[in-house]
């Protein structure tokens, strides 16, 4: 390694240990890294995995646009966090830019997930711009046309959301790709990773299909194609220019941390395993990257299009609505959230597993799958060592 090399490598894992520090430092009993408003459920697609069952028209019991703002006023009593406006497709709400425009006057880091439509136009992405939006996500699900229409359900799409991205990052937007994986696009993840790093992304968010909404059990890849997977996101994180998330599979964590620990072993890393990889810096000097440990009710609320506060999109059980009741009293005392937070609560394998404190299993599966959200992560792969011996007892 020259000195050039050396001195970049060093600041960079510099700024990584510092940005790490900083998300270890957030205290998820007081406020969330993150809340997400499905500000309507009106949207052009017909995405056969979506969640929240979007449909063409909008709803009149959706928020208005002043409930909107009061919502924004709520979350700002947490701190400058991450405030993303979903759906459906928020671009369907003609207050879209006014709401963007107060929450980051607000002091909010604001994000958009806007549908792949040509709704989404170079003039709206600019007004976006100019109003304060942070970051823009696209959702891509297959690395070409014929694998992602077939998802959405809507002919152009992929074309769409290549056309996004590209105008965003035009007019000076932070861009990002979601990705939902599924046994639909098995196949093609390792095409999908190589498309990726030609998008010039800062962040990909990869979800893990729960089965709620439209989206149903024998659309879930299974656990050892999710190990599979986080093998690969691994791998890629490794010389990616981008962050990489795993989203609804906090167990992605766990696999950081083992492939660390052979490194160290293998004399191949010298720093301490740590779960969170390389590329937080980058994605946190927007506001808008992630934090140890984030899982549904533990660091992240939801809040549907007619208020009610949920600790996860794919949990859908409410502990409240913002109409009636304070948003920051439900995340920080009601049951719901409480219950959520105390890995000490979670049953089966999860609840012995070594790795709890920086997975927790994914709460919103377990709950799609068993009705009970603090049973075991179904699609989990691993067998912690407490855990071993009631297995073995039980297939004798």
């Amino acid at each position: 390694m020259n000195g050039s090399n050396g001195a970049s490598a060093h600041r960079h894992s510099a700024r990584h240990r510092h940005s790490a520090r900083r998300a270890a430092q957030l205290d998820f009993a007081r406020a969330p890294f993150l809340v997400i408003w499905e500000t309507t459920r009106a949207c052009d697609l017909a995405c056969k995995h979506c969640r929240a069952e979007a449909i063409l028209a909008r709803d009149p019991l959706e928020l208005t646009t002043a409930e909107g703002k009061s919502l924004m006023d709520e979350v700002r009593r947490f701190g400058p966090i991450v405030f993303v406006l979903s759906g459906g497709d928020p671009v369907r709400r003609p207050d879209l830019v006014e709401l963007v425009e107060y929450g980051a006057d607000a002091g909010l880091r604001m994000g958009l997930t806007p549908a792949t439509t040509p709704r989404m136009t170079p003039g709206l992405l600019r007004r976006l711009k100019g109003a304060g939006l942070a970051r823009l996500a696209v959702s891509l699900d297959g690395s070409n046309a014929r694998i992602h229409d077939a998802f959405r359900q809507v002919e152009g799409s992929f074309d769409e959301g290549l056309r996004i991205l590209r105008q965003a990052q035009a007019a000076g937007l932070s861009t990002q790709v979601n990705t939902v994986v599924s046994r639909y696009n098995l196949d093609d993840f390792s095409s999908l990773c190589h498309l990726m790093a030609e998008l010039g992304i800062v962040f990909w968010e990869v979800f893990f299909l729960v089965p709620t909404g439209r989206a149903q059990v024998e659309d879930v890849a299974g656990a050892e194609q999710f190990e599979a997977i986080f093998h690969q996101l691994y791998d890629l994180s490794k010389t990616a220019p981008f962050d990489i998330k795993a989203t609804a599979a906090p167990h992605y964590a766990r696999v950081v941390l083992q492939r660390q620990v052979a490194e160290r072993r293998a004399g191949q890393r010298e720093e301490a395993p740590d779960p969170l990889t390389a590329g937080l810096f980058h994605s946190l000097q927007d506001g808008i990257g992630r934090a140890r440990g984030v899982i549904e009710g533990d660091g992240y609320a939801f809040v549907s299009h007619t208020g009610e506060i949920y600790p996860s999109g794919f949990l859908p059980v409410s502990a409240g609505n913002v109409r009636t009741d304070d948003l920051v009293n439900v995340y920080r005392n009601a049951a719901l959230f409480r219950q959520l937070r105390d890995r000490d609560l979670l049953k089966g394998r999860c609840g012995v597993c070594e790795y709890r404190t920086v997975c927790g299993g994914c709460r919103a599966r377990a709950y799609a799958m068993t009705g009970d959200y603090l049973e075991e992560e179904p699609f989990c792969d691993y067998v912690p060592a407490a855990w071993a011996p009631k297995e073995a007892a039980g297939a004798s």
